[in-house]
């Protein structure tokens, strides 16, 4: 195996270094989190654990991205 395949299932593996929330979390705290992106706040920093968990989940992510272009497209009107 060369090493940039084994470091990445290693990282697979392993999960992030920093502290990711699960999907129940997500979705819970979902429009929260959008909404401080769309205020330009750190939502990262208020609401640690989302950025890894949307890296890692095709399922929040996709519903981050459609929330996101919902509330974001309203705003724009």
């Amino acid at each position: 195996m060369r090493r940039p395949d084994l470091k990445q299932s290693l990282g697979r593996l392993l999960g992030p270094p920093e502290r990711e929330i699960g999907c129940d979390e997500c979705f819970e705290q979902l429009d929260r989190y959008v909404e401080l992106e769309l205020a330009g706040r750190d939502a990262d920093a208020l609401l640690p654990g989302f950025r890894p968990h949307l890296a890692g989940c095709p399922a929040c992510r996709e519903e981050h991205e459609s929330l996101r272009a919902l509330v974001g497209g309203q705003q724009a009107l």
